[in-house]
């Protein structure tokens, strides 16, 4: 597989880092920004974010209902706050692992949604403004 596949919001992803024991937190703001790159919103306090500022290496996995099962060994870099507890990442993938199998499906992906309508308009916040990121990383630096 050579380009990052789609996914829905509300996909839960897995990021996973280094810099000592192995660290998975499931992330839900993933965002396809290119064939190999994906924009994420991390909180200021989360220790995968020091993890990832002490060794950028890392990896993401994927997994919806239906053919997308991937990890994305990927490269971090912060970017910019996008409020005062959230920082964006971008993750420039170096290598993508399909493990999709001719002899199973999956049936259903992990997702989910807030319960709580400011949580879920900051989720909407955070979504839009890593969009228009993607959109200006695309356009040049």
């Amino acid at each position: 597989m050579e380009t990052l596949p789609e996914w829905e919001d509300g996909t839960v992803a897995i990021l996973s880092t280094g810099g000592g024991a192995p660290h998975a937190i499931p992330v839900s703001t993933c965002v396809r920004a290119g064939p190999r790159t994906v924009l994420l919103a991390l909180a200021q306090r989360r220790e995968s974010l020091k993890r990832l500022r002490d060794d950028a290496r890392c990896a993401l996995a994927i997994l919806t209902a239906g053919d997308v099962a991937v990890t994305a060994y990927a490269t971090a870099t912060i970017l910019h706050d996008l409020s005062e507890a959230v920082v964006a990442v971008r993750l420039d993938v170096d290598a993508i692992q399909d493990h999709g199998q001719p002899t199973f499906a999956i049936e259903a992906g992990v997702r989910w949604h807030w319960i709580d309508d400011e949580a879920r308009e900051r989720d909407a916040q955070l979504r839009t403004a890593l969009r228009e990121l993607s959109g200006a990383s695309r356009s040049g630096p």
